[in-house]
């Protein structure tokens, strides 16, 4: 991305958890957008199809942090929404905060905390993840989350831009 985007992607309005210092994760990956969007649009588009695997991943989560006592997400569902608005579900998130601009969401339980958070800018689309562990069993857990969840964006956003500049190809 170019040192622009970065700079403008850095003065979007990007909500966390807590101060970064007091953070067990925090991870921004941004996308310089082909067309405008809007993160609840974005969204939609990443997760229409899930990604190989998530599947099977959600499901292990899911049996193993239930014998920990972590209630079950059951993953992305892929179900398109038009609109959202501060306290309903999408998928296992609760929106927190959603505009034009902004779509925030959080999951929290026993283990964790996660807050991500969506943000349209200038032309840049920035996925920012911020968690915050409770006990033992939260750290643990992000032993292998934080390496898959990076990658997870990362494919997610190539996902993105594949189709927005299929869509831009498409409108000429």
């Amino acid at each position: 991305m170019p040192p622009n985007s970065l700079a403008r992607a850095a003065t979007a309005r990007i909500q966390v958890l807590a101060p970064a210092k007091e953070l067990d994760f925090l991870d921004t990956q941004s996308l310089v957008l082909p067309v405008p969007v809007t993160p609840l649009e974005a969204w939609n588009i990443m997760h229409q199809h899930p990604l190989p695997g998530m599947k099977l991943a959600f499901r292990l989560r899911d049996a193993i942090s239930a014998l920990f006592g972590v209630r079950r997400i059951g993953g992305f569902s892929g179900r398109q929404r038009q609109e959202v608005s501060t306290g309903d579900k999408l998928d296992f998130f609760l929106v927190e905060a959603v505009s034009d601009q902004i779509l925030t969401l959080t999951v929290r339980d026993r283990h964790l905390d996660v807050m991500t958070c969506v943000t349209s800018s200038s032309g840049v689309l920035s996925i920012t993840s911020s968690v915050k562990t409770h006990n033992l069993f939260g750290r643990i857990y992000m032993l292998p989350v934080r390496p898959a969840h990076k990658l997870i964006v990362s494919l997610s956003l190539k996902r993105l831009r594949q189709e927005l500049e299929q869509r831009k190809t498409a409108s000429r």
